[in-house]
């Protein structure tokens, strides 16, 4: 094995931390998003599913995606541990471990559409049957030997696979669970429930967009020719131009240069990118984000309009902007590249809509798929545990005291009763001299 080999080796590796260390950013962009009384559970359940994610693709996820089988399923490889094997020119532990890190991504995007209501147990036991059933078969079907990647579906890092499984079992989620108490009044309108730390939210999406260079130049799955820092060039100008688009957005319809509205922007051009980061020029990958931009406060309203409550927008993000994002190789892809990387051109490059329906099939069919079977899973886990929320004053209480017994921030519950008892003290004192 030459130097080349070892080099490759090397930069998946680099590239599966990044992809790990997102889970830092969507601790801090999912609890800075939320409110306080939930944010010491947010981060220690996205810490724990990340952990049952990687024992479960371990014992059955990668064998069902990458394992001998059929057009729906692999089935070899389980509990894997061959450390002499060669995957993709790389050692096959190295690309295990890549392929494991974005099985917890879309895991955890998922539990996007559970926060501030969920019972642990219903985070745990979906967990289990995401990573298992949910995930690894939309994989298969595109990454693996399934029928979509027997249609040459373009999908290079995951808009579909990664982003639209997630959100459409978010979605699943969020209609079973129902919208958090005081989200929506009795005329239908919608109150807004502020997340508690901007400053986290922006650090989340920072650390999400530095990850996505692991998660999309990682995808090149080597250094050979420099290819990946041309995938890193396509992936920092979407974010960059959703971003703008949605902050811009927002200031005209709005009046107000929302925040959160620009950051989810970036992360809309983020996801929208990941599919055809290597199928696309540069010019084509700011549009890209521009219009994944402006279509996620659109998609932000509309889920909100019809009472979809969906704290931390991944629907949005991950759903809307993953469908524009595999759709967009039908229009963009170029002969070199989709020569290169596989598929056929864009329609705009003479391709005809031969690929964009492609697309178009992955989208409806990898979607429909992710949110029926995390329904029926849901119900399942329902008739298991009782009732897949917490109970109203366990919602009111909060996840962090309600389900582990403390706090994210013990010393703002200390100044709160202090500030209480001073109050008590002095109506008692006003009363007296009264």
């Amino acid at each position: 094995m030459g130097e080349l080999f070892y080099l490759n080796a090397l930069w998946v590796m680099v590239a599966t931390i990044l992809v790990i260390l997102m889970q830092g950013g969507f601790i801090l962009l999912e609890a800075g998003s939320t409110r306080m009384k939930n944010a010491g559970h947010i981060a220690g359940k996205t810490i724990f599913t990340f952990g049952i994610a990687s024992l479960v693709f371990w014992a059955v996820g990668y064998g069902f995606i990458y394992g001998q089988g059929n057009l729906f399923i692999g089935f070899s490889d389980f509990f894997y541990g061959d450390f002499t094997s060669v995957v993709d020119g790389l050692p096959g532990s190295i690309d295990f471990m890549f392929q494991l890190a974005f099985a917890g991504i879309a895991l955890t995007i998922a539990f996007g559409g559970f926060a501030e209501r969920a019972k642990l147990s219903v985070y745990i036991l979906f967990a289990i049957f995401f990573s298992a059933f949910v995930y690894p078969v939309v994989a298969h079907w595109i990454w693996g030997d399934g029928w979509l990647a027997g249609l040459e579906k373009q999908d290079f890092a995951g808009s579909t696979v990664v982003h639209l499984t997630g959100a459409m079992a978010a979605l699943a989620a969020t209609i079973l669970l129902k919208p958090r108490i005081g989200k929506y009044n009795k005329d239908g309108t919608a109150n807004d429930m502020h997340g508690h730390n901007q400053v986290y939210t922006a650090l989340g999406v920072l650390l999400l967009w530095i990850g996505w260079f692991g998660f999309n130049a990682g995808s090149t799955l080597g250094v050979d020719e420099g290819f990946f820092g041309f995938v890193a060039l396509n992936t920092n100008l979407a974010a960059a131009a959703g971003a703008i688009a949605a902050l811009f957005t927002a200031w005209m319809l709005s009046g107000k240069a929302d925040l959160p509205t620009m950051l989810n922007g970036a992360l809309a051009g983020l996801v929208a990118i990941t599919a055809s980061c290597a199928f696309v020029e540069p010019w084509a990958a700011v549009l890209i984000g521009l219009i994944a931009g402006v279509i996620v406060y659109y998609s932000m309203k509309f889920f909100d309009k019809v009472k979809i409550d969906d704290p931390i927008f991944a629907l949005s993000v991950h759903g809307v902007a993953g469908v524009w994002g595999t759709l967009s190789t039908g229009f963009f892809a170029t002969p070199e590249l989709a020569a290169m990387n596989g598929g056929l051109p864009g329609l705009l490059y003479g391709g005809g809509l031969t690929q964009l329906g492609v697309q178009t099939l992955g989208v409806v069919s990898a979607g429909l798929y992710a949110f029926l079977t995390s329904v029926i899973l849901l119900l399942v886990i329902r008739a298991v545990v009782g009732s897949l929320r917490v109970t109203e004053e366990e919602e009111l209480l909060g996840l962090d005291l309600s389900q582990h017994g403390s706090y994210g921030y013990p010393e703002m519950v200390q100044l709160a009763a202090n500030t209480l008892s001073d109050v008590h003290v002095q109506s008692k004192k006003g009363a007296h001299s009264q």
